[in-house]
């Protein structure tokens, strides 16, 4: 059993979806932790409560992660009120689902700036919270087949993930005598973002079709238990990896 009491997690976006299971999930395992939104303040206020039923300190932040005064502040804010950082969960992401033949310089930027340019500023602002945690910190970032398939109308997308997948490697080298830096790539997940991906009924059935665990589908919690894994002492040894999380379906051409 993982058992994280005493470390304190942020994980970013953690107000609905992957982000909120990541949350509980962290908290089920011991931690305390720092819930971050943009938006919605009623889900993450939800998604507090959740953990607070655990027995869990939990605080509630809004920033706006692809900002580097909103990632300064909301670091700034856990440093002086929760006096340490062990554990950073990189999940807030954008979509823009659009051909690359009809992207515009300004759907690139901001596919950039909010799915790579956050671990950056993350990692910049928490680490030495990071460096001084018991043990290694942990920072997981949260990427997606897109960064490896060709998928409609998912070019921007799947570029920002693989780049923020090399992203991940390189801070390893920066970051790899004290902090552990990993990537889980998670399949499609039956989210509010993965049902507005055009084609997506199609997709999943492909995906039921080349499963490789039965009938099994992946849910959210699924791919929260595996950024669990790597978040723990368990995964010390691995480093600058990424752990696919699908069910095996990707093995399939």
């Amino acid at each position: 059993m993982i058992d994280l009491s005493g470390k304190v997690a942020l994980v970013t976006g953690s107000s609905r979806g992957l982000g909120r299971a990541t949350a509980i999930r962290l908290a089920e395992a011991g931690a305390d932790v720092v819930v971050n939104y943009v938006t919605s303040q009623g889900a993450a206020r939800e998604t507090a409560e959740a953990i607070a039923a655990f027995g869990r300190r939990v605080w509630v932040v809004r920033a706006d992660v692809s900002e580097k005064e909103d990632v300064d502040s909301m670091i700034k804010f856990v440093e002086d009120t929760v006096g340490r950082l062990d554990i950073v969960v990189s999940n807030a992401a954008t979509g823009g689902f659009r051909p690359l033949l009809k992207a515009t310089k300004t759907n690139f930027d901001a596919a950039f700036h909010s799915n790579v340019l956050p671990i950056i500023l993350l990692a910049q602002a928490a680490k030495d919270l990071l460096w001084r945690s018991e043990g290694r910190g942990k920072i997981v970032a949260v990427s997606s087949h897109g960064s490896f398939k060709a998928l409609h109308s998912y070019g921007l997308i799947g570029a920002s993930k693989a780049a923020l997948e090399a992203t991940v490697r390189h801070l390893t080298l920066e970051l790899g005598e004290r902090v552990n830096v990993n990537v889980v790539l998670a399949g499609l997940l039956d989210t509010d973002s993965g049902r507005k991906l055009p084609g997506s009924d199609q997709m999943f059935a492909s995906v039921i079709a080349h499963s490789m665990v039965g009938n099994r589908t992946l849910k959210v919690e699924d791919v929260a238990n595996s950024i669990l894994f790597l978040a723990s002492p368990l995964a010390d040894m691995v480093q600058g990896a990424t752990l696919v999380v699908d069910g095996g379906s990707a093995i399939h051409a």
